[in-house]
């Protein structure tokens, strides 16, 4: 093994997590496109669709997004009317947003989105998919809260 080895693009787990990531993600654009989502707004709002109101803080921590990336969001899809941002009435501090009509609404129109991405990403075994989802979780686990 040579001194600069571990510098290989080729022994990074970092770099096909990359463009993996970035592969599967450029496959919803055709779907999210037409309903003037991003990938991100689309991802906050399956929380949204689960969870109805939540606090800003625990939104970003299921999305492993932080606040300079998560506010963005939440003003686009709040001027689209998706979902409405406010303060909590028990503490003035706690940013929430809730879910609103036209953001349930939205569901339907995404109903078919994860089978079509599925349909497409065709590579992996229904078995692989589960275990690759399972390792992925299981590594991002591991990672220590910054």
């Amino acid at each position: 093994m040579q001194k600069h080895d571990d510098l290989r693009l080729s022994h990074q787990i970092c770099f096909p997590l990359y463009a993996a990531s970035k592969e599967v993600i450029r496959r919803y654009r055709p779907f999210l496109d037409p309903l003037d989502l991003t990938y991100t707004q689309y991802i906050t709002m399956m929380v949204m669709w689960e969870e109805k109101e939540i606090n800003v803080k625990s939104l970003g921590a299921k999305l492993f997004l932080d606040s300079g990336t998560l506010t963005p969001v939440l003003k686009a899809l709040e001027a689209k009317g998706y979902v409405r941002r406010g303060r909590s009435p028990e503490d003035n501090r706690v940013l929430t947003v809730t879910l609103t009509e036209e953001g349930a609404e939205l569901k339907e129109a995404c109903r078919e989105i994860p089978s079509c991405i599925a349909s497409k990403c065709s590579a992996l075994s229904q078995e692989e998919a589960l275990q690759l989802y399972g390792l992925l979780y299981k590594l991002l686990g591991g990672f220590a809260p910054e």
